[in-house]
């Protein structure tokens, strides 16, 4: 327990120098963006191919990979019915609503948390698979279908997928762990040099975007939908992650707990993007990502004090 609250340390006073920074403006009117930026494309995919290239493949994806899908699946199509049917939204609100209630931010708070608190990056790699590779393209493709009547194609959404850094970066590390290769010295010193750059460049980002968010807000009557995803999103997620993998799989002790604290991470602002793109559910994902944001902590708190 004391190595979890060490672990959750260490990252809150990151994100703390990253809010302070945000506030004083130290680095600009750009640098919350360019941090993003250079963590998502460059420092995260280096860190990826490292940690999963040296990683147990069956360990990592075998009954995690099944919780993340299961997790999400089940959180999200019991809110869609939920928002769909009482809330009485339109299908593709529901959509993005739903989104929110069981999309993790994986890359720009997973990774630190996998790396400080569970002791492995790569065990944010599942989530980090699932949700790239199937979850949100699918959710992309069906939101582009409701709101433009256009189809996608197979070829758009491959695409789509195959250019994710993130998804090349993972794809390379498991490649070498499958393979057994190893990276010669004159590639690997430099991707070590890199991959190091993205834990605090993710946290520094993720602290600024804190000072400048925005309190709550009851835009457009949407309290109902914001407080039923923030709730979803920190209670319901990670309960079903917890039954699913304790009593489907058979997991316990840090097993259990790392796919619990996965499922536990607060929304992806990806789900914003989605939502400003497609002028659909804006307050809900807006306010939702901040409400789990600020909560996420305190609340995998709780889930290292309930699974001891």
């Amino acid at each position: 327990m004391l190595a979890v609250i060490e672990g959750f340390s260490v990252v809150w006073l990151v994100i703390a120098v990253g809010w302070f920074v945000g506030r004083r403006k130290v680095l600009g009117d750009n640098a919350q963006l360019v941090l993003s930026r250079l963590s998502f494309f460059v420092a995260s995919p280096a860190l990826l191919v490292e940690t999963l290239a040296r990683a147990d493949l069956h360990t990592v994806f075998a009954g995690p990979l099944l919780v993340a899908a299961g997790s999400a699946i089940i959180t999200a199509a019991t809110f869609l019915l939920i928002v769909k049917f009482w809330l009485r939204r339109s299908l593709a609100e529901s959509l993005l609503s739903a989104m929110s209630s069981a999309t993790a931010n994986a890359a720009n708070l997973g990774i630190p948390i996998a790396a400080y608190v569970l002791g492995d990056a790569a065990l944010i790699a599942p989530v980090l698979v699932f949700q790239l590779a199937f979850w949100t393209p699918v959710y992309l493709m069906l939101l582009d279908g409701l709101t433009s009547g256009r189809r996608a194609t197979p070829g758009r959404v491959l695409l789509q997928i195959t250019s994710n850094p993130m998804i090349l970066g993972t794809a390379a590390g498991l490649v070498l762990a499958a393979t057994g290769w190893s990276l010669p010295n004159l590639v690997a010193e430099p991707l070590h040099l890199i991959a190091g750059a993205a834990i605090p460049a993710i946290l520094i980002s993720f602290g600024m975007s804190l000072g400048t968010s925005k309190p709550l807000s009851a835009a457009d009557g949407r309290r109902p939908d914001i407080l039923l995803t923030t709730a979803f999103k920190l209670i319901l997620h990670p309960l079903v992650a917890y039954l699913l993998g304790h009593f489907a799989l058979g997991m316990e002790g840090a097993a259990l707990f790392a796919v619990v604290v996965a499922a536990s991470l607060p929304t992806a602002q990806n789900v914003y993007v989605a939502a400003q793109r497609y002028q659909v559910g804006v307050a809900v994902a807006k306010d939702t990502v901040l409400a789990t944001t600020i909560l996420a902590i305190p609340a995998m708190f709780g889930v290292a004090f309930l699974l001891g």
